[in-house]
């Protein structure tokens, strides 16, 4: 590896790595037998199957996930209360740079992707934030170390087989408040900076989606999300449906439509369940849906009402196009620290008992590996949440063991074949609408491909009509915009010291692409991106 370290890479489903620091863009390996190699076999929906996991806490921290990185600052001397990453960014100060850097380089390795491979998986999804691209004002994050540690993963991936699942996970002004959307509190897509902070992540996908859909990087970063976990309740079906349409003609402006055109462009479906996107901009190019169950998996196939999960997804296979698990666990209740965020925990007596994982006996051990095969295969292409937990120095071990894949695996309540899933929800609810593979022709980028309705297009326009938490008609012109001129950054790409005249690309495919980036508007004083509910209204328009 980089760090002089060796491992033997034991693969016993038939993969392979390949490589050749000289041609770094060469064919790479075969993650099992069955999965098609990156850059010379065509991945197909509805022949492959997507068996992967998250490679969460990584490039966006989440307190459960690294409980040691937050531990160390969790008492510090400004008493600032550490929750998140914008709060654990302040806390470490001068050392940030450094503290960051060795969590990106310590706590996802190449060997991971080895051993992710072995364990079956072919591909991940990488959740990263904004600050990847750059941050503004006072937001503390590190900016562009983690694309830094991103270009490795790509060629980790490439390496040994698998394909990359891009997450934009954490959203200016925080899609849904939660600790891993970069800050706990308000959100992006309601109050007062709503609008605003939408348009400056359309340019941030115009980024990603030119970047990765360069001819060195497509064959391995083949799905882009737009968004993590949209708090739908929160932020209203009129602003999450607009923001996904505005979203969608943004990255298909960039890319052009139909087969090998861009990224797949997957969708969070802002836990409804997949039946109430059918219909949702039909005809679209290649748009897929990203379903979360975590409220309901746990009682899966055990004859509650959550088997439904099974039914939905090939439903939604069948009617809308490519469907996928893009968060699941193992998880039967919200035992962990820090699971829940910084604090006290759950009040369930018995999480003492299930973070003990070291003493679950057979008997527990099979009956969760009941629950992991019942989601995997309810759920067909899916992203277990998440490869791994790491140790907490307080406890001097992992906590939230059903959140951990690689733990799983070790104790047995992850199959060491994740294709010993299939068949298991037929097998409980005897029939279960199986999905026969065929996608709507315009989900894989076929026929008729970008053609959306015009229904869709004029019912869904951006900037929407109305805004959470209550602004209609006049309210909306006074709202804060930005204006569409600015200069576009771009990503940079790798340097290989084995190959320094490699062509690694210009970090933007699609050179008549020259649209502006959004900006703030010159003279315009903007409230707080980040404080939008409790903002003051303005009084006085001052718009792009």
């Amino acid at each position: 590896m980089e760090d002089g370290t060796n491992f033997t890479y034991m693969n016993s489903l038939g993969g392979d790595w390949a490589a050749d620091p000289t041609q770094p863009f060469l064919p790479g390996g075969k993650a099992q037998s069955w999965s098609p190699r990156v850059g010379a076999e065509e991945w197909i929906w509805g022949e492959n199957v997507a068996r992967g996991v998250n490679l969460g806490g990584w490039l966006v921290t989440e307190p459960f996930i690294v409980p040691s990185l937050y531990e160390k600052y969790v008492n510090n001397s400004q008493n600032i209360t550490v929750l998140d990453e914008w709060t654990l960014s302040l806390a470490m100060g001068l050392d940030l740079a450094s503290e960051m850097g060795h969590h990106y380089e310590t706590f996802i390795t190449e060997q991971d992707f080895a051993e992710i491979a072995a364990a079956g998986l072919n591909w991940v999804r990488i959740p990263i934030g904004f600050w990847a691209i750059e941050a503004i004002n006072d937001e503390p994050f590190l900016v562009g170390t983690s694309w830094t540690y991103f270009l490795k993963a790509i060629q980790w991936a490439r390496k040994y087989g698998i394909r990359i699942y891009l997450d934009l996970h954490a959203l200016p002004g925080s899609q849904n408040g939660w600790n891993h959307s970069g800050k706990s509190g308000d959100l992006f897509g309601n109050g007062v900076m709503g609008i605003a902070n939408a348009q400056r992540t359309l340019t941030y996908l115009r980024i990603l989606v030119e970047f990765i859909s360069q001819d060195q990087y497509r064959d391995v970063v083949p799905v882009l999300g737009i968004v993590n976990e949209i708090l739908w309740g929160t932020i209203g079906e009129t602003s999450v449906q607009s923001f996904y349409y505005a979203a969608y003609d943004t990255i298909r402006q960039s890319t052009g439509i139909g087969s090998g055109a861009g990224p797949y462009i997957a969708i969070h479906e802002g836990f409804q369940g997949p039946a109430i996107w059918e219909g949702f901009l039909s005809g679209a190019d290649r748009l897929a849906l990203d379903q979360h169950p975590f409220p309901l998996q746990y009682l899966a196939f055990m004859g509650d009402t959550s088997s439904e999960w099974a039914i939905a997804t090939n439903r939604s296979s069948k009617a809308f196009g490519i469907t996928l698990g893009g968060e699941f666990s193992t998880a039967i209740n919200d035992c962990g620290l820090w699971l829940n965020g910084i604090g006290p925990g759950s009040s369930n007596p018995e999480c003492p008992m299930w973070d003990d994982w070291a003493s679950y006996n057979a008997s527990t051990i099979a009956s969760l590996k009941q629950v992991t095969l019942a989601t995997m295969d309810a759920l067909q292409n899916f992203f277990f949440w998440t490869w791994k937990i790491g140790n907490s120095t307080v406890l001097g071990t992992s906590s939230s063991p059903l959140w951990h894949y690689k733990l799983g695996l070790q104790q047995g309540w992850v199959p060491l074949d994740p294709r010993d899933a299939v068949g298991h929800c037929e097998s409980v609810l005897n029939s279960s609408e199986i999905f026969d593979g065929s996608y709507p022709v315009t989900a894989t980028g076929g026929a008729g491909a970008g053609t959306v309705l015009p229904a869709q297009t004029s019912s869904h326009v951006f900037p929407p009509s109305s805004l959470a938490p209550s602004f209609t008609g006049t309210q909306m012109t006074l709202l804060p915009t930005y204006t569409p001129t600015g200069t576009v950054k771009t990503l940079f790409a790798p340097s290989f010291t084995s190959a320094p005249l490699a062509s690694v690309g210009t970090g933007w495919n699609n050179t008549a692409d020259t649209s502006s980036a959004y900006v703030p508007v010159a003279g315009c004083s903007y409230p707080d991106s980040w404080d939008a509910v409790n903002t003051s209204f303005p009084t006085t328009p001052c718009t792009g």
